[in-house]
């Protein structure tokens, strides 16, 4: 199955995210840490007030990184924020600094292989935009509808009722939302 085929579904079923329960009575964001797609597409919509995040490794070996959660918020809120209450790091690279998402969680590592579809090796060393064929890109869901994000995870600001994603592309581009 390839990133394509396997990412469209799970992104036109986010709304659906069983975890967007909101924040527990200590404010910590709820998150299923090893969500799947079938998760996502059996959840209910209605149960995420705040700003949704989802974090989809696509067709990358599972690193434990992927999961979905629910950001309390009654105003916009920074995607910064947003992830930083997922506990979700992001890593920038030195070139384009944190507008270009070059590492979720430390993943991919430094050490890390990916092997392109014409059989090169993508190494990512965050220096400066990562290749075309191994990368993260970002999502904003608004009006149940998913398009990339209209600027970098550093300056983007998010609305209650809107979704945000973090999508690995191995070897291809999503389909257009």
């Amino acid at each position: 199955m390839t990133w394509t085929r396997s990412l469209a579904p799970a992104l036109l079923a986010l709304p659906l995210l069983t975890a967007c329960s909101g924040a527990d009575s200590d404010g910590d964001a709820d998150s299923t840490d090893s969500a799947t797609s079938s998760d996502i597409a059996t959840a209910d919509p209605a149960e995420c007030s705040g700003v949704a995040l989802v974090v989809d490794t696509g067709d990358m070996p599972d690193t434990g990184v992927a999961g979905t959660w629910c950001i309390e918020a009654d105003a916009a809120i920074a995607a910064t924020e947003v992830l930083a209450q997922a506990g979700v790091e992001t890593e920038g690279t030195q070139e384009f600094g944190d507008a270009v998402v070059c590492r979720v969680n430390g993943v991919p590592a430094e050490d890390t292989t990916l092997l392109a579809d014409d059989g090169s090796e993508i190494v990512e060393t965050c220096e400066g935009m990562p290749s075309a064929d191994a990368y993260w890109s970002l999502w904003l869901q608004t009006d149940g509808a998913w398009e990339y994000a209209p600027e970098g995870v550093d300056t983007l600001q998010v609305e209650p009722g809107s979704a945000l994603g973090l999508l690995f592309v191995l070897n291809g581009q999503p389909e257009s939302l």
